[in-house]
């Protein structure tokens, strides 16, 4: 398949402080099956190859959802660093779809600030198919929608009971 022309590169990247060491955020962030229930739009996955949770090269199938329409992607864990950082690339035919990524640091008594990043990878190719996978055609405007709803998501799971 040859490869697909550069588009400029588009990162939105958010914050919040939670309740909750930096331990347990990372825990969460980095559990892909469970992902479904703080995402919008991906509705969990599968590890992949005999993988079983997170660790660089750990391959995952993620599945998403919007609307009727639904769509796989592939993810390689690029970084697995506990109480501090979890990243994955994402693809799709082989192509590059994302970087996503989730830093954790302490913040204020007990608790820790969650970071998320989301660095846009396609090319021309992808975001057309992309547009008509998923309904959407300006995925910037709209990860940063999601990004806000999954750090709400995420706050809410690890405040105290």
């Amino acid at each position: 398949m040859p490869a697909e022309s550069p588009l400029p590169v588009t990162t939105i990247s958010r914050s919040v402080e939670v309740a909750a060491s930096a331990d347990e955020a990372w825990r969460l962030v980095s559990d892909l099956p469970r992902m479904g229930e703080l995402s919008p739009e991906n509705v969990g996955g599968r590890w992949l190859a005999g993988a079983t949770g997170p660790a660089v090269g750990a391959r995952f199938q993620g599945n998403n959802r919007r609307g009727w329409r639904r769509w796989s992607t592939q993810v390689e864990v690029t970084a697995s660093e506990p109480g501090r950082r979890f990243a994955f690339d994402v693809s799709s035919l082989g192509l590059p779809v994302a970087t996503w990524a989730y830093d954790v640091a302490p913040a204020g008594e007990g608790g820790c600030t969650v970071t998320e990043t989301w660095v846009d990878r396609r090319g021309r190719l992808i975001t057309t198919m992309g547009v008509l996978a998923t309904g959407v055609r300006d995925r910037g405007a709209f990860t940063a929608l999601n990004i806000d709803h999954t750090l709400q998501r995420i706050a809410a799971a690890l405040a105290p009971e």
